[in-house]
């Protein structure tokens, strides 16, 4: 009898609550990946047409331009990477990011505006100008969204794209009223061309935005789950929505303000880390944030040397690389829909 028992029982205990077994973070997969990261910073440090170690005044311009454009690099790959992730578990859509939402359009018109309001605005103006309005755009894509039901997971990005779109041409059009085009011409090609010292300091708020987001980490993955599901469980949904919002605009605004249009690095990353690790935000925050600023080095270290001594913007490759990704990702899911039926 008390044979029979032992067993029952210790099912019972088994079966109780226990705490959530975490993925491990520092498995030999990421630390090949930062060992890899840090490699091509090395590599973006030594690439360029300038001889900094056959001129007289190679070690000072190594500091000034260098090694100021290796840490923006890695700064803006983190930040929209992890905007990539927040925005797609909010809105449970893999094909959202701030291009696909019409976020950097919103950010360039914010920048429009502030040359409108101040002749010769600072860098803070601009960043202000860009996040303000990328907020003001992200809460209008999210709430239209909820207002309206959608059948399909594509129509989101294309309802994006197309906001973007009227965005893009309204910017234009006041551009070409006022005359300030020319101003903004460099935001809708992004480069770290121009990045040196003085011009990236400001890309620093990123490292408190990735703080940000990983104290709020668990309650964005229950945001993730709906808003039924999340205020079961006792968070506050509108205000989690309103604080993800204002941390992936502000990363946002400060990668158009002092960068530019940076094209589906959003999109690339945070899909290759959730094929892989699920959609758990904390666990997988480190890893967008590394395989970002990877993906990101890449693309600038082939911007210049492709048509050495001439460079390409960064935008130009990541555009091209980010569409095959986007068209992949629907393969993919027309591919899974068909094996369903």
């Amino acid at each position: 009898m008390l044979k029979n028992l032992i067993p029952k029982l210790a099912g019972v205990e088994n079966s109780q609550p226990q705490r959530h077994n975490r993925k491990k973070l520092w498995t030999i997969p990421f630390i090949i990946a930062i060992t890899v990261t840090a490699i091509l910073a090395i590599l973006s440090l030594f690439t360029g047409v300038y001889d900094i170690r056959g001129q007289a005044d190679g070690m000072e311009m190594f500091f000034i331009t260098r090694v100021p454009r290796t840490i923006a690099l890695m700064l803006t790959g983190a930040a929209m990477a992890m905007a990539g992730l927040v925005m797609q578990l909010i809105t449970q859509n893999r094909l959202v990011e701030p291009t696909t939402t019409g976020t950097m359009e919103w950010s360039g018109l914010g920048l429009l505006f502030v040359y409108l309001l101040f002749p010769a605005p600072t860098l803070v103006l601009r960043m202000t100008g860009a996040i303000i309005f990328s907020f003001v755009g992200t809460m209008i894509f999210f709430v239209f969204l909820r207002k309206v039901k959608l059948r399909s997971s594509l129509v989101v990005p294309i309802i994006g794209m197309m906001l973007g779109a009227v965005i893009s041409a309204f910017s234009t059009f006041i551009g070409l009223v006022f005359q300030v085009t020319q101003n903004i011409e460099s935001w809708f090609v992004g480069s770290f061309s121009p990045v040196q010292i003085g011009r990236y300091e400001y890309l620093w708020i990123i490292i408190l935005v990735t703080i940000l987001i990983f104290i709020f980490a668990d309650r964005l993955t229950l945001a993730g789950l709906g808003e039924d599901v999340a205020t079961s469980l006792g968070v506050n949904y509108n205000r989690i929505i309103l604080i993800g919002t204002g941390l992936i605009s502000l990363a946002v605004g400060v990668v158009a303000a002092v960068i530019g249009n940076l094209p589906f690095l959003g999109l690339i990353v945070p899909n290759i880390v959730s094929m892989f690790r699920g959609d758990d935000l904390r666990s997988n925050l480190p890893w967008v944030c590394v395989l970002g600023m990877a993906t990101i080095i890449v693309c600038d270290i082939l911007s210049r040397i492709i048509i050495m001594p001439f460079e390409i913007p960064v935008s130009m490759i990541l555009g091209t690389v980010g569409a095959v990704v986007f068209i992949a990702i629907l393969l993919r899911q027309r591919r899974s829909k068909r094996r369903l039926r």
